[in-house]
């Protein structure tokens, strides 16, 4: 009994020693080059958590040494390769603000970018993160037009137009869902508006010739003409812009039913 308390105790501190010396967190080094090449080490090795422990601890020894650029830049990549963007985001930024002389600082401004681009959620949901990265990534562009990563910088960009397009259309086809036309009618004329150059333009246009035909649909007859009007505008404007669309037919469809609404209009009136 006595050797198998022994035996437990044994193993229990066993246990406590190897987690002081694995678990605490605690990382070594003695000078700043020591905690940036580690650092370094741990990060290509994909050992962020590890990797950001060397690159705080490298400012134990300030941020004015000579390896305090590596420092902040790399604490910056450790973080987005843990995917805490917004943290990453932070550091990208100290980096930019302090470092500005520094020659990384067009690349420190395109992975600033990404952060945001990394936390661009489905089209459905909130598209707040989406705009920054629109807005970073332009920013990049204009002050780096001839940067390696201009093009790019100039694909996500347009990858993204499209997710915002694609989330303004949808709110265009939940109000026409739920028979709010005229709110479905403005929503489709922003998706268009907004985002001409994107693969929702024609549905745009489409959808609002719909939204305002039945739009009509629900007015008084005083008002009918002028709800149809933006309709067969649209269907100008999807016929010049659009000749492949391959929602021509249905376009083709509604032009003729809102041209023979304003025929039987022309017709009340004179009667």
């Amino acid at each position: 009994m006595r050797l198998h308390r022994i035996s437990s105790f044994a193993a229990l501190a066993a246990l406590v020693m190897l987690s002081a010396c694995s678990g605490s967190g605690r990382v070594r080094y003695d000078t700043p080059r020591e905690a940036v090449e580690k650092g370094i080490a741990s990060y290509e090795a994909g050992k962020y958590d590890k990797a950001i422990l060397y690159f705080q601890g490298a400012f134990d020894f300030g941020r004015t040494h000579e390896y305090a650029a590596d420092a902040q830049l790399y604490l910056a990549r450790a973080y987005r390769g843990n995917k805490d963007y917004l943290l990453a985001a932070n550091e990208y930024t100290r980096f930019i603000q302090i470092f500005r002389s520094d020659p990384r600082v067009p690349e420190a401004e395109y992975e600033l970018a990404m952060t945001y681009y990394d936390r661009s959620p489905a089209y459905q949901l909130d598209q707040t993160d989406t705009e920054r990265a629109i807005e970073q990534f332009q920013l990049f562009l204009n002050r780096y037009p001839n940067h390696e990563k201009a093009a790019d910088a100039e694909a996500r960009i347009r990858e993204l137009r499209e997710k915002l397009a694609h989330k303004q259309y949808e709110a265009g086809k939940l109000y026409e869902r739920r028979e709010l036309f005229e709110a479905a009618a403005y929503s489709f004329e922003a998706a268009f508006d907004r985002f001409p150059d994107t693969q929702w333009a024609d549905d745009a246009l489409v959808g609002a010739m719909r939204a305002y035909l039945a739009f009509s649909d629900q007015s008084i007859r005083a008002r009918q003409r002028e709800r149809l009007q933006p309709a067969i505008e649209h269907y100008e404007r999807l016929i010049q812009l659009f000749p492949d669309s391959p929602l021509l037919k249905e376009a083709e469809a509604l032009y003729e039913q809102i041209t023979e609404r304003i025929k039987r209009l022309d017709e009340l009136e004179r009667s």
